[in-house]
């Protein structure tokens, strides 16, 4: 006899990092964090702000799989405030994996912010709520809640593995998820970038003509 799985699979804890390294990240550009990270952290550039700008917080984690939104429910109810909820659906384009009703719950549970490879709806009303939601795109095709799923284990979204308790930061630019254990390595890093590009700013403003980089290669010499 073959059974049939589980409708959800939950983690069999959820630990989010200390309150001070998160807020280390506050008003960092999402470029800045990439640069401390060597280049990576950033979702797929396709997930986007629909509503909302700015947002930081801890990843709450949860698979949908494609047209449900069973797990995002569940992981909706196990949130805490300064959560992100992070909703993958494999880039599922036939129906929004949630609109302005549970994200409404959400919010008011303290969650300040989501984001999915997948679709979303209720634009209108999303702009309401004051939660910044970044996905793909819109649609008004509603989900179904069936399952399976998962909550708060890792999950890929937008190309990248995001685990519960890496930190999430979203701007204008995108989308870039710090994965905890690189926390403190990032931070210290970050400090950096900022101090090069505020000099690299002020150098510009006060009229640098060129970037102070190394060329490949060199124009030839002309011969006469």
């Amino acid at each position: 006899m073959i059974e049939e799985p589980p409708p959800l699979v939950f983690a069999p804890a959820v630990e989010r990092p200390p309150a001070e390294l998160v807020e280390g990240f506050r008003g960092a550009p999402t470029g800045f964090i990439v640069d401390a990270m060597g280049g990576s952290g950033a979702l797929d550039w396709r997930i986007r702000p629909i509503v909302g700008r700015s947002f930081l917080g801890v990843a709450l984690t949860c698979d949908c799989g494609a047209g449900d939104n069973l797990a995002l429910i569940a992981a909706c109810a196990e949130s805490e405030p300064g959560d992100v909820l992070v909703a993958a659906t494999g880039g599922f384009a036939g129906a929004a994996v949630t609109g302005d009703l549970l994200l409404g719950v959400a919010r008011n549970r303290g969650v300040v912010g989501f984001v999915t490879d997948g679709l979303v709806r209720d634009v209108a009303d999303l702009e309401a709520l004051n939660l910044p939601v970044c996905a793909m795109g819109l649609t008004p095709n509603s989900p179904g809640r069936r399952g399976p799923g998962t909550v708060g284990l890792p999950i890929v979204c937008g190309g990248s593995t995001v685990a519960t308790g890496d930190v999430v930061v979203g701007d204008r630019d995108g989308v870039v998820v710090v994965p905890r254990a690189r926390l403190a390595e990032t931070l210290a890093n970050l400090t950096q970038v900022k101090a090069a590009e505020a000099a690299m700013l002020e150098r510009v403003r006060a009229g640098l003509r060129e970037l102070p980089v190394t060329p490949l290669a060199r124009r030839p010499e002309s011969r006469t």
